[in-house]
């Protein structure tokens, strides 16, 4: 009787492990009145931004996360030139900044740069205390995640001409780095909301209601923990009409 090799029985393992595994799902939902996206534009490289990163990380014990603001860290990529290659950092996160720049929502792009619900907040580099104010209602942002699949929809109070957009974005907390170059050389770094995958989907509709589907984005590192983060927007422009975020099962 031929042996079979072991490398053919951890193969067949992991293969009915993972058909076994259940599918991850969630559903999220806004309420009508706008969730705050709030985005922080930061880099490893950058010898200002880990206070910026630690405040970020307080946001996990908010009452407010998820259901009125949702916060996100975007990781660019214009400081690794300087010694620290920033394993998180993409092209497009320092290309949203610059949109922002281009439709004048924020006056310069830097690090660490903080915008909360579309418009640059610089106060908090005085004072950082994040007062939302009261949100007006502008309709209810919902998504279906069922395994890789997503389902998005965005009922608005308002009519919108213009084509709309879904922005999806994977994100990962508990995120450890040593840093080995650059301005913070010999730091241990701890990351959380850094986004680790991000797609925008085109949405289908006109009016008052839209529809999308399409499948998650992939996520470029493993996390201990992950969350998505979902916003609707008009076409080629990064300002946030509707947000919306939650946990992703573990």
């Amino acid at each position: 009787m031929q042996r079979v090799p072991i490398r053919v029985v951890l193969a067949l393992l992991a293969l009915l492990l993972t058909s076994a595994a259940p599918a991850r799902q969630l559903s999220l939902q806004s309420p009508p009145q706008r969730v705050s996206l709030l985005e922080l534009y930061t880099s490893e490289g950058c010898s200002s931004c880990p206070p910026a990163d630690r405040w970020l990380s307080n946001l996990k014990n908010d009452p407010r996360l998820w259901k009125q603001v949702v916060p996100i860290a975007f990781h660019v990529d214009y400081w690794d030139y300087i010694g620290w290659p920033d394993r998180f950092a993409t092209k497009a996160a320092g290309q949203r900044q610059q949109a922002y720049a281009r439709h004048r929502r924020i006056g310069s792009v830097y690090t660490p740069g903080l915008v909360v619900a579309g418009k640059e907040w610089r106060g908090w580099f005085s004072r950082p205390v994040l007062n939302l104010g009261k949100a007006r209602e502008v309709g209810r942002l919902r998504l279906q995640v069922n395994g890789p699949d997503l389902n998005g929809e965005f009922e608005s109070r308002h009519n919108h001409t213009a084509k709309l957009v879904l922005h999806v974005a994977r994100l990962g907390f508990g995120l450890r780095t040593r840093v080995r170059a650059g301005e913070n050389e010999g730091r241990e770094l701890e990351h959380d909301f850094v986004v680790l995958g991000y797609r925008i989907y085109p949405m289908t509709g006109q009016g008052l209601r839209y529809q999308v589907q399409g499948r998650l984005p992939d996520s470029s590192q493993q996390a201990p923990r992950e969350a998505l983060a979902t916003w609707v927007s008009v076409a080629g422009d990064p300002y946030p009409i509707q947000a919306a975020g939650g946990w992703l099962p573990e």
